[in-house]
């Protein structure tokens, strides 16, 4: 399988306990989330993410409803946590989420490692749809940052 990996970083104008409080919250996936998935979260197992944490929620893709679950693989409090796909769209889905103080903010880093099911045809899905599609999703989670978190 092809592993694949979307980076991101942004400069966010605030702290990093503001910033990394914000990502702590499951619930605030839904304003960072383009309307068009119609991001809903079902359950999680605690409001404030920590390792161990899990997370269900749907998404429409296309029309067609999806089930996803994560789980807090990796968490440093104010420095950095990550989640894994447990169930979902992708054979592999790995996304870490740094936050480093810098002068000026925050630079914020995500990081997604992930894999298509289905083999040469997940791989044309990719080069076709796919990674247009996750980098307009990561354009638009950009600018929401920017604006709800940004001063």
């Amino acid at each position: 399988m092809t592993r694949y990996l979307l980076e991101r970083t942004q400069l966010i104008s605030s702290d990093v306990v503001t910033v990394f409080g914000f990502f702590q919250s499951p619930h605030n996936l839904k304003h960072i989330t383009p309307p068009w998935l119609n991001f809903t979260v079902k359950s999680a197992t605690a409001d404030i993410v920590e390792r161990g944490t899990r997370i269900c929620y749907t998404i429409r893709w296309f029309g067609l409803p999806m089930r996803w679950e994560s789980l807090i693989a990796r968490y440093d409090k104010g420095v950095a946590f990550a989640d894994e796909m447990l169930q979902g769209p992708y054979r592999y889905w790995y996304h870490t989420h740094e936050f480093k103080a810098v002068p000026g903010g925050v630079e914020m880093t995500d990081r997604v490692e992930y894999e298509l099911p289905l083999g040469w045809l997940g791989r044309i899905a990719h080069a076709v749809m796919i990674r247009r599609q996750l980098e307009a999703i990561f354009d638009f989670r950009a600018r929401e940052i920017a604006r709800i978190l940004g001063r």
